[in-house]
């Protein structure tokens, strides 16, 4: 999951997205999702191992990772920041009631008061680490065959 034109695109910079109820592996690699610009608001998902990693970005994103549940088969650590010259060195990136489990790890930086950019119409409350199965459930790729899905 690909969020953002390209580094160059700096109207990106007011993208606003929400990623949420979402399975996320077993055998995923990386972009769940991959932010460039922007802010996201990644909440009550459920991430079975990754490769690479779990979420990550470049150009100074806002990431508030919100209920979800981090579950480490190799690699442990949640984040990656792609940093250099140009890509970005403000980034914010923060935690809120996530869940860690064998050893998963997520590295906060910058701006402590990260919060959803949502109008009053447009909120919700956010579900506990613990509800995050009962909440993705039926979440995840359709089990297709030649008679439909």
């Amino acid at each position: 999951m690909l969020l953002g034109h390209d580094d160059g695109f700096v109207r990106d910079k007011d993208m606003k997205v929400t990623v949420a109820f979402n399975r996320f592996g077993p055998n995923c690699i990386q972009r769940m999702p991959r932010i460039r610009h922007g802010y996201a608001h990644v909440v009550n998902n459920f991430y079975d191992g990754w490769r690479d990693y779990a979420m990550g970005g470049s150009m100074n994103p806002t990431i508030k990772s919100q209920g979800n549940l981090y579950v480490a088969v190799g690699n442990k650590e949640v984040i990656w920041k792609e940093d250099g010259p140009g890509r970005g060195t403000s980034w914010n990136l923060k935690s809120v009631n996530d869940a860690f489990i064998n050893g998963a790890s997520f590295r906060q930086v910058g701006s402590a008061g990260v919060s959803p950019h949502y109008k009053p119409d447009e909120a919700f409350a956010a579900g506990n680490p613990d509800q995050v199965h009962a909440l993705t459930r039926d979440a995840g790729a359709l089990r297709c065959h030649a008679n439909g899905c």
